[in-house]
């Protein structure tokens, strides 16, 4: 029996800031996804497109295809220009510098495949064009749709209320390896900015607030939440930013900005606000692990409406995984109790 995603169980209507509009980047999504669909033989399509109200929307993963089989598209089984559609359509719901770390992400995979055979480690196929699109519901009239792209290290999912209102979670990105030490991309470290400003606020803080900021010194081997469709994470750890100095307040919000920055700018404008409204001040941020570079480590931001988790443990802590959520509207479920509480949306 398919999942309805609007959530009778819980009454709660979204606050103001979650009213915010964006319908410049929702008429684009649509339009972007329009010509995708339209690029597919009818074969093609059937597996492109889905109900909007099944578990498969809320069904998400970012293991690779060996360990997690997945539905949708894969770049594999497109022709040229149904690649191109299905990429604008990704570039549509990033940043430039977001879709720039989705395409080396999506790159790495043959760079990783590479390191495995000469390490003698292989043990999956490493193909880059094994990148999944699905389109959740009708992206040409008012009703709720979404769209996903998901696969090993990837998943970004997107659901559109009233043509306007937009929700960007879960949005998870990964790099093995994080930092590549051997071949034609020596150097290269997609999540740079994920490691190296958590870096900079944790080298920032005094004794005591370390001992506030440090929950653990043995970091998990992945993220907690894993991907579970709804984050239950009660606990809050950590040091909070009303703690903080200005400066480590700022060097905090630059670790979020970095996450919320792969969004294209009205959006991340948006959730910038958001999280504005919200207070800063109640936001915390907690480290488990060494403190030391090289070393397995692991942090997450606790903020009043967000979460963010980071680890990089696996592969001699070589191995990202990073992902930005909504403690109540991932997969739009804020946006949807709005939608269906009142009939519509009001921009």
């Amino acid at each position: 029996m398919a999942e309805h995603t609007h959530p009778q169980e819980n009454t709660r209507i979204p606050t103001v800031p979650s009213l915010i509009s964006a319908p410049e980047v929702a008429d684009e999504m649509a339009s972007f996804c329009v010509q995708f669909l339209e690029s597919l033989t009818p074969n093609l399509r059937h597996k492109a497109e889905f109900a909007f109200d099944v578990d498969e929307r809320r069904r998400w993963h970012y293991f690779p295809r060996e360990n997690f089989e997945r539905k949708g598209l894969p770049l594999k089984e497109m022709n040229e220009k149904q690649q191109a559609a299905a990429l604008g359509l990704l570039s549509c719901g990033l940043s430039q510098t977001g879709y720039e770390k989705a395409r080396a992400i999506i790159d790495l995979e043959s760079t990783l495949g590479d390191l495995e055979r000469r390490d003698g480690t292989a043990r999956f196929a490493r193909i880059p064009n094994l990148y999944y699109f699905s389109v959740f519901g009708d992206p040409t009239n008012t009703e709720p749709w979404g769209w996903r792209t998901e696969g090993h290290h990837i998943s970004v999912n997107f659901t559109i209320v009233n043509r306007a209102l937009i929700a960007p979670t879960p949005f998870f990105f990964g790099s093995n390896p994080a930092h590549v030490r051997y071949g034609p991309k020596t150097g290269l470290r997609i999540l740079s900015a994920e490691e190296d400003f958590a870096r900079l606020l944790l080298d920032s803080l005094n004794g005591e607030q370390k001992k506030n900021t440090v929950i653990t010194t043995t970091a998990p081997r992945d993220i907690i939440t894993k991907a579970a469709p709804k984050i239950e994470f009660e606990a809050v750890e950590g040091l909070a930013a009303d703690l903080m100095t200005s400066d480590q307040r700022g060097t905090l919000m630059n670790l979020v900005q970095t996450y919320i920055n792969r969004l294209p700018d009205s959006l991340a404008a948006i959730e910038t606000q958001k999280l504005r409204h919200d207070g800063v001040n109640d936001i915390h941020f907690a480290w488990a692990g060494r403190l030391d570079r090289g070393a397995a480590h692991y942090y997450r931001i606790h903020g009043p409406s967000f979460f963010v988790e980071y680890d990089n443990t696996q592969n001699d802590a070589n191995h990202i995984h990073s992902v930005w959520r909504h403690l109540e509207d991932d997969f739009g479920l804020d946006l949807l109790r709005l939608h269906y509480h009142y009939g519509h949306c009001h921009d």
